[in-house]
């Protein structure tokens, strides 16, 4: 049937809406005193309206409804909601409730698992997170660990050299581990005599 002498229908109250009460939200006309929430009935506009399908909520409401359920999707920051929205008529139950946790872990095995895959830094043997990781030698280090083990220079990725699991700057390296004799920075003819 043709819309004779008048605009698209409302999307809450199917009557008439005219261009100068008229506002759109996905595709549908609404009058402005009918745009409002599904919910509670709060009225909307362009920046608090959320839709779902053919519907229209505010933020508040739509978030209760389709949004995330269970510890810290709250309101607030670290906030647990137990708004279920019954007062809204809104149906959030969803299932039975699940039962709280115990404070006791149930698979211990699980969270011993995790402590066991930790890299061991080789100089102090303690666990090398990744915040902390350098690699050299083809094993973790922390960055305070990551050093000559003669002199005790901080090492980087253009003057490290290693031997035997042990890290080297290439002076202490040099000296110790290369090449020896006259013009390889051993003896020289001037310290013979």
């Amino acid at each position: 049937m043709p819309n004779w002498g008048g605009g698209a229908k409302c999307g809450a109250c199917e009557k008439t809406v005219y261009h100068a009460e008229e506002i759109q939200c996905n595709g549908r006309s609404f009058h402005k005193s009918c745009f409002l929430c599904m919910a509670c009935r709060k009225a909307l506009d362009s920046t608090t309206v959320a839709a779902h399908e053919s519907e229209i909520y505010c933020k508040t409401c739509y978030g209760r409804k389709y949004g995330p359920k269970g510890v810290g999707f709250g309101q607030g920051a670290g906030c647990l909601s137990t708004d279920t929205g019954d007062h809204l008529g809104l149906n959030l139950q969803q299932g039975s409730p699940k039962p709280a946790r115990s404070s006791t872990p149930t698979n211990a095995s699980k969270f011993a698992k995790k402590t066991v895959d930790v890299d061991k830094c080789p100089r102090c043997g303690k666990s090398v997170y990744a915040a902390e990781k350098i690699m050299g030698g083809g094993k973790p280090w922390h960055k305070t660990c990551f050093r000559c083990a003669i002199c005790g220079k901080s090492l980087e990725s253009t003057n490290v050299t290693d031997k035997d699991g042990e890290l080297y700057c290439k002076v202490c390296y040099a000296k110790n581990f290369g090449p020896k004799g006259i013009g390889f920075g051993g003896l020289t003819q001037v310290e013979k005599k």
